[in-house]
């Protein structure tokens, strides 16, 4: 797959959720779950559900209880991203595996899966960015402004799909290689949140 096929995939993820539009409705992951489809599927759904979490907590007048849930949600959330992260570059790692690594190749800053995170997250800034651009009940400036900043996104996708792209290539040419690190994320470990473990 290239990252166009990657960015339909999302679209394609958004474009369902918002059938229903509610962060409780039921998933389902409509491929195979030994494909790298049903990982990026299952990724662009968990980062479309955070995002509408976010919009909620920020209602100002939210009940405070609710909020606490939420956040719990979110939290949670955040959890599974970093896990489908982590699935993604297992994928990645496993797919290059046998490729001989050329001397003098280099590591790049992120990994591919993480470059992919961020072109999930993309997807979402572009639907609604282009919501914005196209909401009849908002001002002609609103608008305007808002399809300038939908301009830069959908260049954005362009740039950062050709630099996805171009590293996948690096690596399968074994000009880069992968070196992943466990984000250990501390905060939602009894044994390494001093708030949770002070409590056993």
């Amino acid at each position: 797959m290239k990252a166009k096929q990657y960015n339909e995939l999302f679209d394609k993820v958004i474009e369902k959720y918002h059938i229903i539009d509610s962060v409780d409705q039921p998933f389902e992951n409509p491929y195979e779950s030994n494909t790298f489809e049903h990982l990026l599927y299952r990724k662009c759904w968990i980062d479309t559900v955070q995002w509408h979490y976010e919009d909620i907590i920020r209602l100002p007048d939210i009940d405070p209880v609710e909020a606490i849930k939420l956040k719990r949600k979110i939290d949670a959330s955040n959890q599974d991203r970093t896990d489908m992260v982590e699935y993604v570059d297992s994928y990645f790692l496993n797919k290059f595996k046998d490729v001989q690594v050329k001397d003098g190749a280099k590591i790049n800053s992120e990994t591919p899966a993480w470059a992919i995170d961020r072109l999930s997250i993309l997807a979402l800034k572009i639907y609604h960015m282009n919501e914005e651009a196209t909401r009849e009940s908002a001002s002609e400036d609103h608008r305007n402004k808002c399809q300038v900043k939908l301009n830069v996104l959908l260049e954005q996708r362009v740039d950062l799909s050709t630099a996805i792209d171009d590293l996948l290539n690096d690596i399968a040419t074994g000009e880069k290689y992968m070196k992943v690190y466990k984000q250990m994320k501390m905060y939602n470990d009894e044994d390494t949140n001093p708030m949770l473990y002070a409590k056993k």
